[in-house]
């Protein structure tokens, strides 16, 4: 049994002073007769009366200390289970680089990664998860984190925007991008750490190679699923150009996704790689590392808490009721 309130259980304390009152202090108080002696009287038997005298009193106490339980909300535990959960640490590395508008995945290339990737988020809610976004830089939209509802929000305003208005370098830097995603994991004490790497082209910026990224999470021990989003060689529509009115124009343009390098760099953190050419596939793709990267479980205590006062309760009104019949009656006392 547990108490919710256990601090009222110092009000207990008050019975001391209570005791030496009533043995030292009350009598002193009380109507007396004087006696010339009371020799008369030491050998007479003693009544049942005279030796529960105390009873009224013992009964006032007991009620006093059920009260103070009472108020300290005692509670029974009813243990479900015994677990203790050990989630895996997650960063999502996505490519926001304006090939991402292209429309060969429905309604184009990022939104679709974003509605998958979504879900994915949403079905592992004992898991830390972080984003991180590039394009001809990287940057971390957000750290590792177990607070979903935040991450899922930040996630709705991922777009290209910031690489179509000029915000970040053009181009597109898979090494920088997989190497900041594996910044996030190097301190993490999770066993597993994974990075789920999101691209549809070729490594053509940034300071860090993408070999090199994959290098520096093998030796922290991230594993890296490589996704490459869009349909691989021929030729796809995309946006070239934008102007202030939001108006886009767009032309066929080689698909220049690097599969291999990829492959790479899956291979070299033990992770594996994926070609997403339809939106089912990729639905496929995340479905797939969901049930490879399943949450590890041991167990963790669930425990329900009953109040547990209604007992105590009735014994406090069943004690006081007779202490009472018992001081009118039995133990009356005149004057």
């Amino acid at each position: 049994m547990t108490f919710a309130n256990s601090e009222y259980l110092f009000l207990l304390l008050l019975i001391v002073p209570f005791i030496l009152w009533h043995f030292l202090l009350r009598p002193k108080s009380e109507a007396s007769m004087r006696m010339a002696t009371t020799e008369q009287y030491q050998h007479m038997p003693r009544s049942p009366r005279m030796a529960l005298i105390h009873l009224p009193f013992v009964l006032r106490i007991l009620v006093f200390t059920l009260v103070v339980i009472i108020l300290a909300r005692p509670q029974t535990q009813d243990a479900l289970s015994e677990s203790e959960m050990e989630g895996i640490d997650i960063v999502m590395a996505m490519d926001i680089s304006t090939s991402m508008l292209t429309t060969d995945l429905e309604p184009n290339r990022i939104e679709a990664a974003k509605q998958v990737a979504y879900e994915f988020i949403s079905n592992r809610p004992n898991d830390n998860i972080g984003l991180t976004l590039f394009g001809g830089e990287a940057f971390t939209q957000c750290p590792l984190t177990t607070d979903h509802a935040a991450l899922l929000s930040m996630f709705k305003n991922v777009s290209c925007d910031l690489q179509a208005n000029g915000i970040i370098s053009p181009g597109t830097a898979i090494g920088m991008g997989l190497a900041n995603a594996v910044s996030h994991l190097e301190k993490s004490s999770a066993k597993s750490k994974v990075v789920i790497l999101i691209t549809d082209g070729v490594n053509n910026s940034g300071e860090i190679s993408p070999l090199m990224a994959a290098d520096l999470a093998k030796q922290n021990g991230v594993r890296v699923y490589a996704i490459a989003i869009g349909k691989s060689g021929g030729r796809s529509k995309q946006v070239v150009a934008q102007l202030p009115n939001g108006q886009e124009y767009t032309a066929d343009i080689d698909n220049s996704a690097d599969p291999e390098t990829l492959k790479m760099i899956a291979s070299a953190t033990g992770g594996l790689f994926y070609q997403a050419e339809s939106n089912q596939k990729l639905k496929e793709i995340y479905n797939d590392i969901d049930k490879l990267e399943k949450t590890k479980l041991k167990v963790m205590n669930y425990d329900r808490h009953y109040e547990a006062y209604q007992i105590f309760g009735v014994a406090a009104i069943v004690l006081l009721i007779l202490e009472i019949l018992l001081r009118l009656t039995y133990f009356r006392r005149v004057p």
